[in-house]
């Protein structure tokens, strides 16, 4: 993958906001990639228009379609308010004004494009809070920067959606010391080429919550304490061809009955939690029904690049028909392990008698799994996995880095309590491990499984010892590649003809009344777009 140079104009931007604004007690630096290289909307592979809410997605980037809108033209150098803002001459000076003119609680009839020229727009120039705008795929709400590069158009302030469809957000910059962006109730939400920052003072960079058919594409997205992406409760959509970097916590997972997205061609790195994880853990009140049982469905992470990571590179935290495939890991899990197939969390936050506690028991009614007690590190119930497909990936940890530990955390069964939904929790049923570079250290490294209170037993047919070591080629293939150092990881030499990939069966869908996920595990091509006609590991082709 190849990466480019930020922007002059951002660079002088972010110069003068880390001078004039500081972190309180740090000194966070500026970001150190901007976004993938893209090209036009017209030029981008295009999917079919939304399928209904019941299908999962096809591949490729979101297709806007060519609706027909009324432009609202922003100049925050020389608009004035007062304007009509219908031209360019005679433009608004603020977001705001231009959000305002839109109408609010009604189904829109014709869409609008705020069309941002460029400049800085500062935190009082944007709308406060962005609310209850019901576009459609005819009539969408498009906020577009103007400038050649989404380095031109900067927001300096938080952009908080709620309860909004059809909303898109393309060719700008979020640069703000917390953090960039919210929606919450979102339903048809796009962010395509789009750097945001948050200056490492970010809780999340992006955090999108009960929301259904969300897109991130072509973006940069960086600088936060915690997490770059979380996606809580989200159904349908994608994370596609992104940078995601520098946080503390994970780049990015998405939980909380997350369900039918795929995760492809990104670049993750500089994260310590974790790289890429399906599920993880939840407050029971904030899931939405159907969804309420895993923490993860029908989540495919292919053709991803992910290096220098702290904790694992890739995890699954209660997930349910969870793909791993042809991506690649470097210099990942130096605090812990390489892989984790682990337990997912869920606990009931809030006090007695307050609507969330009660929710929480309106969800173990129906059917879901979880508690009403609140979680006081004890008090929370275990999720497992099932159909957990790991194939055909290059974990390689050069000389001098390796994994603190193992190379794989597989958690063995836990008991949860009485009334939960749940009463045994696997990690490993029906996990498949397959067809896997790894070099980590030397032949002493531990698998992870070896303790019996593990998983991944001698009893576990698709998951076990001699399988791991038989059907993945752990420590006796070293890749080599281009230039890592400048994530150019396209395998250079023969060393792949000595690996030995696997064909990745298709998942069954056994779960009633949760709306079916793909069951084709078919990965047609690689990270740069070229025809996948082999089964070769990894993320790129030779």
């Amino acid at each position: 993958m190849t990466t480019r140079a930020l922007p002059l104009f951002l660079c002088l931007i972010l110069l003068l906001a880390a001078c004039s604004t500081p972190a309180a007690g740090t000194d966070s630096p500026a970001p150190a990639q901007a976004a993938t290289e893209v090209v036009s909307i017209s030029e981008q592979p295009a999917v079919n228009a939304p399928p209904p809410s019941a299908e999962p997605l096809p591949m490729g980037y979101y297709d806007p379609g060519d609706p027909a809108v009324t432009d609202l033209w922003v100049d925050p150098l020389n608009g004035d308010d007062n304007a009509d803002g219908l031209t360019s001459t005679s433009a608004l000076q603020t977001l705001d004004a231009a959000w305002r003119k839109i109408p609010s609680g009604q189904t829109l009839t014709g869409g609008y494009r705020i069309r941002l020229q460029p400049g800085e727009y500062p935190a009082e120039s944007i709308p406060n809070y962005w609310e209850s705008r019901y576009g459609s795929y005819e009539a969408p709400v498009i906020i577009q920067g103007q400038g050649s590069e989404a380095g031109q158009v900067i927001l300096q302030g938080f952009v908080n959606v709620f309860d909004s469809r059809y909303l898109y957000f393309e060719n700008l910059s979020i640069i703000t010391h917390g953090d960039a962006f919210h929606c919450e109730k979102c339903d048809h939400l796009l962010i395509r080429n789009v750097i945001m920052y948050g200056f490492g003072e970010a809780h999340e960079v992006v955090k999108v919550n009960q929301s259904q058919y969300v897109f991130i594409e072509s973006s940069d997205l960086s600088g936060t304490y915690e997490n770059v992406i979380d996606f809580v409760g989200v159904q349908y959509g994608h994370i596609l061809r992104n940078h995601l970097h520098d946080a503390d916590d994970w780049c990015a997972y998405v939980k909380g009955g997350s369900a039918y997205i795929r995760v492809e061609g990104n670049e993750m790195y500089n994260c310590g939690t974790g790289g890429f994880t399906a599920g993880q853990g939840t407050g029971f009140q904030f899931m939405s029904a159907p969804w309420l049982t895993y923490e993860a469905y029908d989540i495919r992470v292919v053709n991803n690049i992910i290096h220098d990571t702290e904790g694992a590179g890739l995890g699954v935290n209660g997930g349910y028909n969870i793909l791993m495939a042809y991506n690649t890991l470097y210099r990942v899990g130096s605090r812990s392990h390489g892989v984790e197939i682990v337990f997912g969390m869920r606990s009931c936050d809030g006090q007695p008698g307050d609507e969330g506690r009660e929710r929480c028991q309106q969800h173990l009614d129906a059917g879901g799994w979880g508690t009403t007690v609140v979680d006081n590190g004890e008090n929370f119930v275990n999720i497992g996995n099932q159909n957990v497909f790991i194939y055909n990936n290059i974990l390689y940890n050069p000389a001098g880095f390796r994994t603190e530990y193992q190379h794989f955390a597989i958690y063995g069964p836990r008991q949860n309590a009485a009334g939960s939904g749940l009463d045994l929790a696997v990690t490993d049923a029906n996990l498949q491990i397959k067809g896997n570079i790894i070099w980590n250290g030397d032949a002493s490294m531990a698998l992870g499984i070896e303790d019996a209170s593990e998983g991944c037993q001698p009893v576990n047919l698709t998951c076990n010892a001699s399988q791991l070591l038989a059907e993945n080629s752990i420590n006796s293939i070293e890749p080599v590649f281009a230039d890592p150092s400048t994530s150019d990881f396209t395998p250079t030499g023969n060393w792949l003809s000595e690996s030995i990939g696997y064909a990745i069966p298709d998942f069954a869908w056994d779960l009633a009344g949760i709306p079916a996920g793909q069951t084709s595990n078919a990965v047609t091509s690689d990270a740069a777009g070229n025809e996948r006609s082999n089964i070769s590991p990894g993320a790129v082709l030779p």
